[in-house]
């Protein structure tokens, strides 16, 4: 069912209608559902609103099925969701299966990589007609009344498509200005459930004003005309969060935004207002909210005003702990700030993650070491368990431009990679990467140290949302010494194989090695949370909320 704002008139939809609108076939939308996507949900509520129905599939469905339910809908066009390059491969195979099967309706896609990389996209995707570039609510309306009412779609501005004579490319449509002209966007999915309480995605604003070399983020929002990061008003965000509490259960709201708005005074004056509301609101103290923001932007004052409105995790991209690095990523940012921010998020006892690349395009051995130096400052105290990757080059970025102009630049577009300036650092990562991912250490959610910082989150859910427990401070002591043992292990292991490279000795960690640790530590992690819910149970069946909830995850 929609979830609509009182908002009904989007900016420039006027614009949008050829006509009579003929709203008698629906639209079917395609995208990844598992993180909650609330693009295809802002794109749904658009069409939604203006009568069409709509249909969102998990592209991660069984395609014969989504085959069937395109073949039992007749769309009047699909959309297709791609954020990644890595998935086209996926997104052919799928979309020649609905060609072939007698899907014969319009099939246009969106997302960072066919904004960025249009004709790419059409190159290698024959069965797409038409890209939606960048933000595409208004695009996929007056596409869907186009085509609707039988007329040429071919001069909607935002998209590009084929001709005879090559790729045409119409003048791109300027973002939307005020982003609460939007409705709220449709959730068609099941919420996910940690410790009882629902979690919901939410929005407060768009676009990035950093400009690191590696996201293609900021690339997204600065190549269509207008203003670069657009905030909701505060109100709005906290009316939201309210209808969702009331009317869904939703006490757990995980902000999207790809930088919070918390950098300089307008935005530090937008983050207070917004805690204003939430207090007149009366969520405080039965909601909490997660936010994503850079190292620069954390405060000790305003984080701790935050904290009290119920802020009560941090997700921070570190990236390096490298001067060098952070200048080759463009981070515009210190090594020192990185660690001041780190230490506030403790003072103020408030669980943090973070992201970091162990390997970017400047890396030496140097860096390596002195990085792990930098994860060792940080997380020796067992606060969090440490993760790491290499940087990937994604299309329309800065770094792949200039690994291109370097001739570093190798793979494909599909996937994309790069040579290190030491040849032994390619044997060392890959050497590591073998044992390390083979094991189940690092990537992947069900990996051990994701695993390790999942019970943090959990920790810092008990204490937000439940009432204190006796055997909470043991609880988080055993927590702490199971991470940092877990965490040195694999910093010896990074080292050990780094220096089996410039010393040329044997490297001690042979995969059965390093599996018996990693195994044994999953199996202390899953025994010690286990048995600490058990001993709590009752305390925590009685204090969950009232409304139920449909669990199909449980964190």
């Amino acid at each position: 069912m929609a979830e609509s704002s009182p908002f009904t008139v989007l900016d420039g939809a006027a614009d949008t209608l050829p006509g009579r609108r003929d709203v008698s076939r629906p639209v079917m939308l395609i995208g990844f559902l598992a993180q909650a996507n609330l693009g295809l949900g802002y794109l749904a509520s658009v069409l939604r609103e203006q009568g069409y129905r709509v249909e969102i599939v998990d592209f991660e469905s069984d395609a014969s099925r989504i085959l069937e339910i395109a073949r039992s809908l007749d769309p009047l066009l699909i959309g297709f969701s791609l954020i990644f390059q890595f998935y086209i491969e996926r997104f052919r195979s799928l979309m020649q299966l609905l060609r072939a099967g007698g899907v014969n309706c319009h099939f246009t896609i969106g997302g960072h990589f066919p904004s960025l990389s249009h004709e790419q996209t059409l190159e290698l995707l024959p069965e797409v007609d038409s890209v939606a570039r960048f933000e595409g609510e208004l695009t996929l309306l007056e596409l869907s009344d186009r085509i609707g009412a039988g007329q040429d779609w071919r001069g909607i501005r935002g998209i590009a498509f084929r001709q005879e004579n090559g790729i045409t490319t119409n003048p791109m449509r300027p973002l939307i200005e005020d982003l609460d002209t939007l409705p709220y966007p449709d959730r068609d999915f099941e919420p996910s459930i940690a410790l009882g309480h629902t979690v919901m995605p939410i929005l407060a604003s768009r676009g990035c004003a950093r400009t690191c070399s590696f996201c293609s983020i900021h690339m997204f929002y600065r190549s269509a005309p207008g203003k670069v990061v657009r905030t909701r008003r505060p109100g709005e965000v906290v009316g939201e969060m309210s209808y969702l509490h009331e009317e869904r259960g939703v006490t757990i709201f995980l902000f999207q935004d790809d930088d919070f708005p918390l950098f300089g005074p307008v935005w530090r004056r937008w983050t207070r207002e917004f805690l204003r509301e939430l207090h007149r609101s009366g969520l405080v103290g039965r909601v909490v909210w997660k936010i994503s923001c850079r190292a620069d932007a954390v405060d000790p004052e305003l984080f701790a005003e935050m904290r009290e409105a119920g802020l009560y995790f941090v997700y921070m991209g570190l990236e390096s702990g490298t001067e060098e690095g952070l200048r080759t990523l463009h981070k515009q940012i210190t090594v020192e700030q990185n660690l001041r921010a780190v230490a506030i998020l403790k003072d103020l006892d408030l669980a943090f993650q973070f992201g970091f690349m162990l390997f970017e395009p400047s890396t030496t051995f140097e860096s390596v070491f002195e990085n792990l130096a930098f994860l060792h400052a940080i997380v020796d105290d067992g606060s969090v368990a440490v993760t790491f990757c290499r940087m990937i080059p994604y299309d329309g970025t800065p770094i792949k431009d200039e690994l291109i102009r370097t001739g570093r630049l190798t793979g494909d577009i599909c996937h994309p990679g790069y040579d290190f300036l030491d040849s032994r650092l390619d044997r060392f990562y890959h050497s590591l990467t073998q044992v390390v991912d083979l094991t189940g250490w690092v990537h992947g959610y069900e990996s051990l140290s994701p695993q390790i910082n999942l019970a943090w989150s959990e920790v810092a859910i008990l204490d937000r949302l439940f009432p204190p427990l006796d055997e909470m401070p043991a609880y988080k002591t055993a927590l702490r010494g199971l991470t940092r043992e877990s965490n040195d292990v694999l910093f010896r292991i990074v080292d050990d194989t780094a220096r089996a490279f410039v010393d040329e000795v044997p490297n001690p960690w042979a995969r059965d090695l390093l599996q018996t640790h990693c195994t044994g530590f999953h199996e202390h992690l899953l025994e010690m949370r286990n048995r600490f819910m058990l001993r709590n149970q009752e305390v925590l069946l009685r204090s969950l909320p009232r409304a139920p909830v449909t669990e199909n995850q449980c964190a």
